[in-house]
């Protein structure tokens, strides 16, 4: 956790670090990413079969490649909007016998060549490259829109079933003779939105939810139920009617925001605090729930899963048009942002994605000849890489933005308006302290006092020349630094930049 002070008249700015009072674990799950079926992520990004660029699967080799740096622990899979009228059972078995259906969230047609067996497929390949030998974990969303509960008892059956079971024996008829052991299951998606096929009411949705994870828990006890949330910030009664009425029978709840203000730097790198806001009060809402609802203690907590973030302008990038967004250096700005509140609030966080993997309002783009990093993928793996441990205490004394936000809500949520240095800090089970500062201003450096720093540290920078610069193929003009620094007198944090400061924690 990090608390801020408003620099007064005269005085330095500063930043403490107490990397011994670790305050909550950050889940290894806060890392995670999402794969849907939309624009070219899945088609021409993962799996780009006849490309010299993919394997003999059709995986597309630099994509895994690149999020293997990552060391990604978990993609959600299939949407997103697209699951509301997907059947999962349509994308198993022999490719030349599987339908071609229309496909209604983003309007195009689903050739079913990609489905349950390529994305466990791989998961794999990722898999393979983990130092730690632990798995990419599958995340899967059923289908509450067009879907039946017998076709989500299946699709459970057909990854995780051990049994003389029809749809176990099936998978193993595909040549999957071993079960999947999927773990994560979400109870639909953003079923409270209009643009959803099978809109429902909150008390339509929390009746199906409840009466579908009884009997999936019948299936297979061992699962991990996400319930389907909106946005937590209580603009709407969803979330707390959904969490009163099913947080007993779930373990996560999950909600989205995407924040983006192209056309002000300050509003689009600010914008991320209205998820902190959103996150407080999501957290709250969960404890009042159990409280209401006398779930004992011995039941684990009840985590936020934040199953869709990132920054996205629709107006800028459609989704119907396929979300390619070109990402700037204040984009990164704010991705760094949206992480440092995950590292915050990491005693709420059980899981976060950032939407999407490769090409769809992504950190990756894919090209005939290649991919390229855009500047969000520089926070992203500066964060996934060092951001592990624990939040440790951080005080922060700065200057302040007092202006108009967005959304316009947050400014008057901010007690002392948004901070221009935005700090989170961490500690690793090897005792490395992570210290990192998002200076959000256009124009000015700031020197600043550190203490609680050490003495041989490593300090990585992401900037350029300006908010708007871009990283297109064969030009990288959002890029990552590294250099050594003493730990002695103040620190100069860049304009505009992403700095992160390294070392061994005493």
């Amino acid at each position: 956790m990090t608390t801020f002070t408003k620099l007064g008249a005269g005085e330095t700015p500063l930043i403490e670090v107490d990397a011994r009072k670790k305050l909550s674990k950050i889940d290894p799950m806060t890392y995670g990413g999402f794969t849907e079926h939309m624009g070219r992520c899945i088609y021409g990004g993962i799996y780009d079969p006849g490309s010299p660029l993919s394997d003999e699967q059709g995986f597309h080799k630099d994509v895994v490649s690149a999020l293997q740096e990552l060391e990604i622990p978990v993609v959600r899979y299939p949407g997103g909007n697209f699951v509301a009228t997907y059947h999962w059972a349509e994308g198993v078995g022999p490719r030349d016998q599987r339908p071609k259906r229309p496909e209604l969230a983003w309007l195009g047609v689903e050739s079913n060549q990609f489905g349950t067996d390529e994305f466990m497929a791989w998961l794999d390949v990722l898999s393979a490259g983990r130092q730690d030998g632990t798995r990419v974990e599958p995340y899967l969303c059923l289908n509450m829109g067009t879907g039946t509960l017998d076709e989500a008892l299946a699709w459970v059956e057909y990854c995780n079933g051990t049994r003389d079971t029809y749809w176990a024996n099936k998978r193993r008829e595909n040549g999957h003779p071993e079960p999947y052991r999927v773990k994560y299951w979400a109870l639909g998606n953003e079923i409270w939105g209009p643009w959803q096929v099978e809109q429902m009411t909150q008390e339509d949705y929390a009746k199906k939810a409840a009466q579908w994870a009884k009997a999936l828990r019948l299936l297979d006890p061992d699962l991990v139920l996400i319930l389907c949330g909106e946005d937590g910030t209580g603009a709407s009664s969803w979330d707390h009617y959904v969490l009163d009425r099913c947080v007993g029978v779930v373990d996560m709840h999950s909600i989205h925001i995407y924040t983006a203000d192209g056309g002000d730097h300050v509003k689009n790198a600010t914008a991320p605090l209205s998820a902190e806001r959103a996150i407080e009060m999501t957290g709250a809402l969960i404890d009042l729930a159990r409280v209401r609802n006398k779930v004992p203690a011995s039941k684990p907590p009840t985590k936020i899963c934040f199953d869709e973030w990132n920054v996205w302008d629709p107006v800028r990038a459609p989704g119907e048009q396929g979300a390619e967004e070109a990402y700037t250096l204040s984009d990164a700005l704010a991705v760094a942002v949206w992480l440092n509140v995950f590292v915050r609030q990491s005693r709420y966080i059980g899981m976060a994605n950032i939407a999407q993997t490769v090409n769809v309002i992504s950190p990756l783009m894919t090209s005939p000849d290649g991919i390229t990093k855009q500047a969000t993928w520089w926070p992203l793996l500066l964060f996934s890489r060092y951001m592990r441990g624990w939040t440790v205490a951080c005080h922060v004394t700065a200057g302040a933005y007092d202006g108009p936000t967005n959304p316009e809500w947050l400014q008057g949520t901010l007690e002392h308006g948004a901070p221009w240095l935005d700090v989170s800090a961490s500690v690793d089970e090897e005792g490395m302290v992570s210290l990192v500062v998002v200076n959000i201003s256009e124009t000015d450096d700031c020197v600043v006092d550190l203490k609680g720093v050490g003495q041989e540290v490593t300090a990585f920078k992401v900037s350029g020349d300006n908010v708007k610069v871009t990283n297109v193929a064969g030009e990288e003009k959002v890029k990552l630094t590294e250099e050594k620094w003493d730990g002695k007198g103040k620190y100069t944090f860049s304009k505009h930049s992403i700095t992160m400061l390294r070392w061994a924690g005493a």
